[in-house]
């Protein structure tokens, strides 16, 4: 005879007469939900001292400007998010970008620019070198996910590896004769317009970068939340071996991720070439930190298995602003180096306690 199981009431609450819900002792406490939400405090208290310093900085042409400047760090983060969620990371994150931004900023120079790279190049539809970046960061990503998932190269030194390999690439491709180490200008003005150009009534303008972004965005969220990859990636991050058992295969779904990735790098460089005007093998440098740091800030677990498409826009935005605030109230450029290191610190810290917990 089969005994009907007892049901689990302990994570439900239970409402009072007076319609408040009351906790059980298995809900966490206010100390604790204000120590894992520390790192929005700490952004709201610098949010209103940057106010309070300088009062024109809630205006609507800055947060204008502050969403345009996130709008190629978002596509990047979300790139960088897949990869920390199964798990991984990729420190050739800048390098990718900045190979990616050779390529494509010297095929879409104008005919008539003096320093042309190739000068017997006729003008190409720009959809063609596009394509082209994209193709060839998807296999660079694929090759770094190939290392990771079926070679078990510690993501760490397999993109390092990536990440200096691209680098040389990336100058060998720019210091080319016979201009030699000079940045690839004389930019196709249909490339800077899409990167600068808005859309609008009047003074109400919204610029197409953000328009991308957020349509990057909606795309991601349904591929993380809707489709069978999306669910895969999340089971891959949260337990190999456990998602591996449940018939998820785990290396193929590792190479996607990587090469994903990929993809949306050369996007993202295709859109700073646009909005910089020109490209150099140091385009990109950098941005990997900046796009795991906004990662771990909107709530990517460094464990993998945990993040989300919002979480990761939300903490780039909050990285522009701090920023963006800091600059323009006038503070050290130093200083803001330690404020910024100081917020991915606590932001680390308070992912490595959820993670403590969940164990």
């Amino acid at each position: 005879m089969l005994c009907r199981q007892r049901p689990d009431l302990s994570d439900l609450s239970i409402r009072t007469q007076e319609g408040i819900l009351v906790k059980n002792s298995k809900n966490i406490s206010i100390k604790e939900l204000i120590a894992e939400k520390a790192i929005y405090l700490v952004f709201i208290i610098l949010l209103v001292a940057i106010v309070v310093v300088e009062p024109r900085f809630l205006s609507f042409n800055n947060f204008k400007n502050i969403f345009a400047q996130s709008s190629t760090k978002i596509i990047i983060a979300l790139a960088a998010g897949m990869v920390l969620v199964v798990q991984g990371v990729d420190l050739s994150t800048g390098r990718m970008i900045g190979l990616a931004a050779v390529i494509f900023a010297s095929l879409v120079q104008n005919p008539d620019y003096a320093y042309r790279m190739y000068p017997n190049l006729k003008e190409l539809p720009l959809i063609v070198p596009l394509l082209l970046v994209l193709a060839i960061c998807l296999v660079l990503g694929g090759i770094s996910g190939v290392l990771v998932a079926v070679f078990k190269v510690p993501p760490f030194i397999a993109t390092l590896g990536m990440q200096l390999i691209l680098y040389g690439a990336s100058s060998i491709y720019f210091d080319r004769p016979p201009y030699g180490a000079q940045p690839i200008g004389g930019i196709d003005s249909k490339v800077t317009q899409i990167a600068i150009g808005s859309i609008g009534i009047g003074d109400f303008q919204i610029p197409y970068l953000i328009i991308i972004a957020a349509a990057v965005c909606v795309v991601m969220w349904i591929v993380w939340n809707k489709t069978k990859f999306g669910k895969y990636m999340f089971a891959v991050g949260g337990n190999p071996e456990a998602a591996k058992v449940s018939g998820v295969n785990v290396i193929k779904t590792q190479i996607m991720v990587y090469a994903i990735a990929g993809m949306m790098y050369a996007f993202a460089a295709a859109l700073e070439v646009g909005r910089i005007g020109s490209a150099s093998n140091t385009t990109g440098n950098g941005y990997e930190m900046d796009a795991v740091a906004a990662c771990v800030i909107g709530g990517v677990s460094l464990s993998g298995g945990v993040g989300s498409v919002g979480g990761i826009v939300i903490g780039v935005l909050m990285f522009t602003v701090i920023n963006y605030g800091l600059a323009f109230i006038g503070v050290n450029m130093y200083w803001q180096y330690i404020v910024k290191g100081l917020i991915i610190l606590l932001a680390v810290i308070i992912d490595m306690r959820k993670y403590a917990k969940r164990k």
